[in-house]
């Protein structure tokens, strides 16, 4: 594997995706999906030109956080997160993704005001209505949407999906549309914070071309910089993304 020519190829292709949607591909974040790796590989791929590190399991985040993994990069944690690991993670990333209930959003506020800071978040949608994927339901949104709008201790910054795996091309592009469209939609019935809500994260290794077709601003990508992964006896979900991310 040569990591530095995989993170050129894949950004290379997300500027291609972008321009050909008539986009500017510097609205595009790419996001390496760091799930699984060393100290060592996470090093490596921020010094092959990767400013933006997503983790999904807290155990691992706080491994390379102490191990000082990341320095040089912006740190998000991207996967499922429980209430109880809450006080692990807020304050330590830049970003919660996966926030897709009112009682985490309760739990991400309490935490964030103890430590007298403003934690931003993503709202994950289950946008394809999967019984083994976490995420609020489409019609579920614009209320969890006002919540955290009125919490004083989070920010909401956009949302964030992970579609069904598809082995069509393109497969996932009506997926893709209904969340740019569930964006457009909540800042459209804002009142305030309206300058913050301006992340749509969602794209992986296998329809991140797609996804930055239909308006992603953020791409989070696993295997196509670092090669597949073995399969993890985690949540179903989780077994189900692994070698798409």
């Amino acid at each position: 594997m040569d990591l530095s020519q995989n993170v050129k190829a894949v950004q290379e292709k997300i500027a291609a995706a972008a321009r050909a949607a008539g986009r500017d591909p510097g609205e595009i974040a790419l996001c390496a999906a760091t799930k699984v790796q060393t100290d060592e590989t996470i090093r490596a791929a921020v010094a092959a030109g990767i400013r933006l590190c997503g983790e999904n399991r807290v155990q691992e985040l706080t491994a390379h956080l102490e191990a000082d993994a990341y320095a040089g990069a912006e740190v998000h944690f991207i996967g499922h997160l429980q209430t109880n690991k809450v006080r692990q993670v807020v304050g330590k990333v830049a970003l919660i993704h996966s926030v897709d209930s009112e009682r985490l959003l309760r739990a991400i506020d309490s935490q964030a005001q103890k430590l007298d800071i403003v934690q931003d978040i993503l709202l994950e949608v289950n946008v394809a209505r999967e019984e083994s994927k976490g995420g609020v339901l489409p019609e579920s949104l614009p209320i969890l949407a006002e919540t955290a709008l009125n919490c004083s201790h989070v920010r909401l910054r956009g949302l964030m999906a992970i579609p069904p795996v598809s082995t069509v091309s393109g497969g996932n592009r009506k997926y893709f549309a209904q969340m740019r469209h569930f964006l457009v939609d909540i800042i459209g019935k804002m009142s305030d914070n309206h300058n913050a809500v301006d992340c749509l994260s969602m794209g992986m290794s296998g329809d991140y071309q797609d996804a930055v077709a239909e308006g992603a601003t953020l791409v989070r990508v696993g295997t196509a910089l670092f090669g597949a992964r073995p399969l993890t006896m985690g949540r179903p979900e989780e077994r189900i993304s692994t070698d798409i991310l």
